[in-house]
Order: C-alpha cells, then structure tokens, then sequence
C-alpha cells in the first residue's frame, strides 16, 4: 500500500495543542421547524489536534451529530465561528465546503450507505475516482481486513463487513480527519468491537485524526479525549490517561 508522506506517521499520543485541527468558536445551530425554533447548539468551543482520537458521548439530541456535521461541513452554524487549521469554514460557500469535504473529510455513518450493485472494491472506487492522492481500493479494503472479500456486493456480506467497506470507502481518499457517527450503533458487540478496531488503527497508524460520535459510555476508554454533551452544550473534556483497546471493553 503506498501512503502519502503524511500518513505515515505512527501516533501513539494526541498531539500538542499548538496542532489544532479544528476549532469551534461561540457556535449555534438553531433548525427552524415551521414556527418552532429547535437549538440543536448553545455556544460551543471545541479544539481538536492532530492526530487524536476523541470521543464525543452523550444522549440522543445533545447535540453531537449537529456538531460533526459542522466539522464535517455537511451543515453551517446559525452563529459562530468553524476553523479547520488556517481556513474558516463558515466564510466558505457551498463549492469550497463541497471541494473541503472531498479533499480532507472522510465519514462513516451508522448506516452503511452503500451502492446494492456494486462490489466492496467498486463502492471504495466510488471515492478514490475523485479523490486527490488515494489509495488503491484493494489496499484500503485490505486495511480493514476485507482483501477476500473486494468483489463481493453488499447482500453478501455480513453487517460489520459492510460496515468496514464504509470505513475503508472513507479511508481511501487519505483524508485528513476521520468523522463517524454512531459507526457501531447497528452492530452487535462483537462486530462493534472488531468495527473500533479497524477505526483505532487507521488512528494509529495513518495519524488520521479521529472523532466518534457514541451514547455507549465505554467507547469513550479508548479515546485520547472525552468530549461529553448535554442539550447542545459541552458539559466535561477529558483526557484519559490510559487508553483500552477495543478487545478490552466492557459493553
């Protein structure tokens, strides 16, 4: 597998905080639901480095797939500000977050998302046609661990294999920061378990920074750092001071 110079870093520990990837200053997000204003967020400031893994825990409408969805640039801010490293996002318009998304974000979702008539290396192709310095298909399902599986189509694969073709689908392209919501939130504990650790080692071997949205409250052991939300608020930040690999947790 051929990595650009910048995914070959081992990270064996968040970085230094001089290495903000994203920072989130004073940011709102108000949905207008006919006559009902909903504030999905209430001034949140948020740093994340390079190379960390963090985990964002909290209940269902905290806040926190709003909040991904900004940093992802899939959605804006009512008010505040986004910036990843030197760029601000929420000065861009839509053709610059489009152009952002493709060429620095990567996202896996709960739902696998994935084309019916197309095989796992043909879902991966998908992204790695359009992307700047990709990986080969093969290479990233070969990541995930799924090289003998790359011309099967989704209904013949189980739910935490097609799981892991969304992960290597979002790999593939080499991007800089790595999103996920609730990436184990259809799975069974096994196949969630082995999900977080195809995560964990994109974590740590291409140095891809890494946020996972999650209501299970063990996840949060295997993070660098632990952001918890509460209605739209960040509540507590964390650093734990030893990180349990995925095999170690307890559901």
């Amino acid at each position: 597998m051929t990595l650009s110079s910048r995914s070959r870093v081992t990270v064996d520990d968040p970085a230094a905080p001089s290495d903000c990837v994203f920072a989130t200053e004073n940011v709102t997000k108000v949905y207008e639901m006919g006559e009902v204003n909903v504030q999905a967020l209430r001034g949140v400031d948020l740093q994340l480095f390079e190379g960390e893994f963090v985990v964002l825990l909290g209940p269902s409408g905290s806040g926190k797939s709003t909040l991904l969805n900004i940093l992802g640039g899939l959605d804006t801010p009512t008010s505040g500000i986004v910036r990843y490293r030197d760029q601000e996002l929420t000065a861009l318009d839509d053709t610059a977050l489009t152009r952002y998304r493709r060429d620095h974000v990567g996202f896996v979702f709960q739902f696998y998302n994935l084309i019916p008539s197309l095989t796992a290396q043909e879902n991966v192709a998908l992204v790695t046609e359009i992307a700047r310095d990709p990986m080969d298909p093969k290479d990233a399902l070969g990541l995930v661990g799924l090289a003998d599986r790359v011309d099967h189509f989704p209904a013949q694969l189980s739910g935490g294999e097609q799981q892991r073709v969304a992960i290597a689908r979002a790999v593939a392209k080499q991007p800089d920061v790595l999103l996920c919501d609730e990436p184990t939130g259809a799975l069974d504990v096994h196949t969630g378990v082995v999900v977080l650790e195809v995560i964990d080692r994109i974590n740590r071997e291409l140095g891809t920074t890494t946020a996972v949205i999650t209501h299970n409250a063990s996840i949060a052991n295997m993070a660098h750092r632990v952001v918890t939300m509460k209605d739209g608020r960040i509540g507590t930040v964390h650093a734990n001071d030893e990180r349990v690999s995925p095999s170690e947790l307890e559901w």
